[in-house]
């Protein structure tokens, strides 16, 4: 077992955070994997870091006075309790860097480690250009960056050629399969995701689109998730016959896991997804994913073994893949039993566990 402590921290959201979502769901699991090793893993802020508007001063400047005091209320405490073995900050980048971590790590000579950090040459407006210097001088003086995806290896390299870099593969906790063996609902489609501006309402447009295409098909759609565009998602969807979508909302993870079970085919398009814990959630249960070869997304579905990939914005690729895993039983059972090995062999907590404790092991014997 490994004594050594590690201090948390989640800039964007607390893995403490109420509200859920990919990033809550991958800090928990983080802390899971750490504890799973033996270390000691305490959330040691929940000031959350979120610069939605690059131009908006006022709010930078009562956020960087809060994480000074952050800083003095947890220097205060290490001094009489002695330091962690390592800070971890997990998903520093433009809108939510880390304003504590490197200050603390420099003053008690801690090896400071970052998982997800990314870095964006496109996003320079306002504060948001100081808040993408203070990531890079993040990722430049930790010991070891963690990176989930090789799209993020690649812009951390643009701009930091010789920071240290090492890769943990995006992961779960495998869904237990249930000791009678479920049927499944054939035509049954699942999706799960919120419903807020950018990516995600791109994505539920772009499958809407693909859906109109096969109206002949007996299929219905489950969606899970809500959010602050709620009525705008539930608009693009109007068209159908009400039978066809079943909104769920907000659901316990175990109410999913049980749709994934019951359901036939996950869906989910995945514009500018960094990679979605949710595709590998709904593999582990046995279902395909049809989803768009872009961005993260090929990191956790691998075409033609565990799904089916098609060219980003090609509604009728889309359409055509969805209809081919609907009606042919032989190539979804394929698909189906795939998905759950892949999820295993590749993408379990166990594995991640096992490559986590080989890094901080390293890391923290490091000083810089």
């Amino acid at each position: 077992m490994n004594a050594n402590p590690i201090a948390f921290y989640a800039p964007l959201k607390s893995p403490d955070h109420d509200v859920p979502s990919g990033d809550r769901l991958m800090a928990r699991s983080l802390i899971s994997c750490m504890k799973a090793s033996g270390y000691s893993v305490e959330t040691v802020s929940q000031l959350r870091v979120r610069l939605a508007d690059p131009f908006d001063e006022a709010s930078n400047a009562q956020l960087l006075e809060a994480a000074e005091d952050e800083i003095e209320r947890i220097g205060s405490l290490w001094r009489k309790s002695g330091p962690p073995a390592c800070w971890f900050c997990y998903h520093p980048y433009y809108k939510s860097p880390d304003l504590i971590g490197p200050a603390l790590c420099k003053t008690f000579n801690v090896p400071y480690v970052t998982a997800e950090a990314s870095y964006s040459r496109r996003r320079t407006d306002g504060i948001w250009s100081l808040a993408q210097s203070k990531v890079l001088d993040a990722v430049n003086m930790a010991a070891v960056n963690i990176y989930f995806t090789e799209r993020d290896k690649q812009g951390l390299l643009e701009v930091a050629p010789t920071a240290s870099l090492t890769k943990l593969a995006p992961f779960i906790s495998p869904v237990k399969t249930a000791a009678t063996k479920q049927l499944r609902q054939p035509f049954q489609l699942q999706t799960v995701a919120m419903m807020r501006p950018g990516d995600k309402h791109e994505s539920f447009s772009e499958l809407a689109q693909a859906l109109s295409l096969i109206p002949e098909l007996p299929w219905v759609l489950h969606v899970v998730g809500d959010g602050e565009m709620q009525s705008e998602v539930h608009a693009l969807f109007n068209h159908f016959p009400q039978e066809k979508i079943v909104w769920h909302g907000k659901q316990p993870h175990d109410d999913i896991v049980r749709l994934f079970q019951n359901g036939y085919l996950y869906v989910w398009p995945g514009c500018g997804e960094a990679y979605g814990l949710a595709y590998l959630e709904a593999q582990s249960a046995g279902l395909p994913v049809v989803a768009y070869n872009t961005a993260g997304v090929p990191e956790v579905v691998e075409h033609q073994y565990s799904g089916l990939l098609v060219n980003e914005h090609d509604a009728n690729a889309m359409a055509a893949a969805i209809t081919q895993l609907l009606t042919d039983t032989e190539e979804h059972q394929r698909l189906s039993q795939n998905a759950k090995d892949h999820v295993l062999k590749k993408h379990s907590d166990k594995k991640a566990s096992d490559t986590l404790n080989q890094i901080l092991s390293q890391a923290i014997g490091t000083r810089r």
